[in-house]
C-alpha cells in the first residue's frame, strides 16, 4: 500500500512548518543542506523543537561540514529551513521528513552555500523575465564492496553483454525500483518510468519536471532515498561518474526550457533550421556551447568525471558521453540534444555534479548567449566550435578560471567562491595525480 504523504493544502498556505509535519504525522526532521562538493549535511529535530528551528535555524560548525568556505575560526554556519521544500519520507523511517535548508552567516546568506548560489542566479533570469524550468536524469550503479575494497555489480545475474532496458535485469530488482518509484509518486514527484541503463548494474528512475529550485533539491533528495533504500537491501546506489573501467559511466543530464510572461520562450514553428526553435533558444543553446569547457568544470567535478568523458570505448559498444561542443536535433552524440521544440538536453554532466551549481552555471552560460545574440551555427555532427572538451579536471578547472561568464555564476551569491572552489578542485586532481596506481605498477615495474 502506498503511504499518503501529500501535504493539506489548509497546512501549506503560507507553508508553516510546524502545521505541514502535524498534518503528515512528522515526529523528526531532518534540516538538510549540501556542501559545495555535493555532500548532504543534517541535523535531525525532532518537532517538539520545530519552533527553534523556524526561529534560529539549525547550528552547523562549517568547515567540519566540509567544503563550504570556511576555517575552524569561523562563525557558525545557520541552516535556515526552506518551509516550501518540506519533504516527508517516512518510508525512510516512520514518521520522518526533511527540509532544505538555506545557509547563513552573522544573519546573511552564505556566498560559498550552492543553493544560495542557484537563488541568486535564478533572480538575474527573472529580472530579465524569464523563469527557468529543469528536469533531470540521474543514473546510478546498485554495487557490493568486497573486503579488498573491490566493487562488483550487486545482481550477480547481471552480466549481459548488453544489458540496457533487459527485462530481466528490471524484474530482478523490482523490489528496489517499486520502491523508489512508489516513494517519488508518494510525493508528487511524478515518476514515469524505471528502467536498466547501459551498463551491468546501472538504473535510472525519471521524475518530471518542475522549476529549477525544485529540480536541484529532488536531485539531492533522490540521491539520498537512493542511497538509504538501497543500504537497506545490502546493496550500494553510487553516482560514482565512472566506478568500472569497462562501463558507461553515469551521467546527469539536464533538460531545460525558458519560460516568459506569454509561455514557453522556445517553440517556433516558423524556424529555418529544422528543430522548431526561437531565436532565445538558439542564443540559449549558443552561450551553453560558448561556455562548454569551463562549464565542464562545474557539470563534471570529480578526476574520475575524465574516465567518462575520455573513454572512448565500453563492453556495450557505446560510451554516450560526448567530447565535443556540438549540438543536433533527437540525437544522443551531442553536447546538446534538441529532444523537441520546448527543450534542450544537456549531456555532458555526470553523477558527481552539485545540481545547484550545475543549473546555476548552465543557466549563466545560456543567458550569456541571449544577452549577446550569439548564433550556434547550423545543427548538425559537422558543427564543431572550438576544442575537444577539457580532458581532465585540470584542464577543465583552467578553462574555468579563465571564463569571467562562468567564474560569475559561482560568485553570484558573494565574491571568492569560484577561486575557492578552483583551488579545491586542482588539489584534488593534484592527489589523485600524486597516488601510484596499480597500472603504473603493471606498466613500469619491469619495463626498464
Amino acid at each position: 500500500m502506498a503511504i499518503d504523504t501529500a501535504v493539506p493544502e489548509t497546512a501549506t498556505a503560507p507553508h508553516d512548518l510546524a502545521a505541514m509535519a502535524k498534518a503528515t504525522g512528522t515526529r523528526y526532521i531532518l534540516a538538510l543542506f549540501v556542501t559545495l562538493s555535493g555532500k548532504p549535511c543534517a541535523k535531525l529535530v525532532p518537532v517538539e523543537a520545530i519552533d527553534q528551528l523556524v526561529s534560529d535555524g539549525a547550528g552547523f560548525a562549517g568547515y567540519a561540514a566540509g567544503t563550504m568556505g570556511q576555517q575552524p575560526k569561523d562563525p557558525d554556519l545557520i541552516a535556515v529551513p526552506d518551509p516550501t521544500s518540506f519533504t516527508p519520507i517516512p518510508f525512510v523511517r516512520p514518521g520522518l521528513a526533511l527540509v532544505h535548508c538555506d545557509p547563513h552567516v552573522e544573519g546573511e546568506p552564505w556566498p560559498f552555500a550552492p543553493r544560495n548560489i542557484l537563488a541568486g542566479m535564478l533572480r538575474k533570469s527573472a529580472a530579465a523575465g524569464l523563469t527557468v524550468n529543469v528536469g533531470a536524469e540521474i543514473e546510478y550503479f546498485l554495487v557490493n564492496r568486497d573486503p579488498d575494497g573491490a566493487i562488483r555489480t550487486a545482481d550477480a545475474s547481471d552480466t549481459s553483454r548488453q544489458p540496457c532496458y533487459d527485462a530481466r535485469d528490471v524484474t530482478r530488482m523490482y523490489d528496489h525500483l517499486t520502491e523508489i518509484s512508489s516513494a517519488m509518486n508518494s510525493l508528487g514527484w511524478g515518476n514515469y518510468a524505471s528502467d536498466h541503463e547501459d551498463a551491468n548494474g546501472q538504473f535510472e528512475q525519471n521524475f518530471a519536471y518542475a522549476d529549477a529550485m525544485t529540480t536541484a533539491d529532488r536531485v539531492i533528495t533522490a540521491r539520498y532515498l537512493l542511497s538509504v533504500i538501497a543500504e537497506k537491501r545490502g546493496m550500494r546506489a553510487t553516482f560514482m561518474p565512472k566506478p568500472f573501467a569497462d562501463r558507461t559511466g553515469s551521467g546527469m543530464h539536464l533538460h531545460l526550457s525558458l519560460w516568459n510572461s506569454a509561455g514557453s520562450a522556445f517553440p517556433d514553428p516558423g524556424d529555418t533550421r529544422g528543430l522548431g526553435l526561437s531565436p532565445t533558444a538558439y542564443s540559449f543553446i549558443a552561450g551553453i556551447l560558448e561556455h562548454a569547457c569551463a562549464l565542464q568544470a562545474v557539470i563534471a567535478p570529480t578526476v574520475n568525471s575524465y574516465k567518462r568523458i575520455g573513454a572512448t570505448s565500453t563492453s556495450s559498444g557505446a560510451t554516450w558521453s560526448p567530447r565535443y561542443a556540438t549540438y543536433g536535433g533527437n540525437d544522443r552524440t551531442h553536447y546538446l540534444r534538441v529532444p523537441d521544440q520546448h527543450r534542450v538536453e544537456l549531456r555532458g554532466g555526470d553523477g558527481s555534479a552539485n545540481p545547484y551549481l550545475a543549473i546555476a552555471a548552465t543557466v549563466a552560460a545560456g543567458l550569456d548567449g541571449i544577452e549577446r545574440a550569439l548564433d550556434p551555427g547550423a545543427p548538425g555532427s559537422a558543427q564543431r566550435r572550438g576544442d575537444m572538451l577539457p580532458m581532465t579536471l585540470l584542464h577543465a578547472m583552467d578553462a574555468l578560471e579563465a571564463d569571467p561568464v562562468l567564474t560569475g555564476a559561482l560568485d553570484t551569491a558573494g565574491p571568492g567562491v569560484s577561486e575557492y572552489f578552483t583551488r579545491l578542485k586542482r588539489d584534488e586532481f593534484f592527489a589523485w595525480h600524486n597516488t601510484v596506481s596499480s597500472w603504473e605498477i603493471d606498466q613500469y615495474l619491469t619495463a626498464f
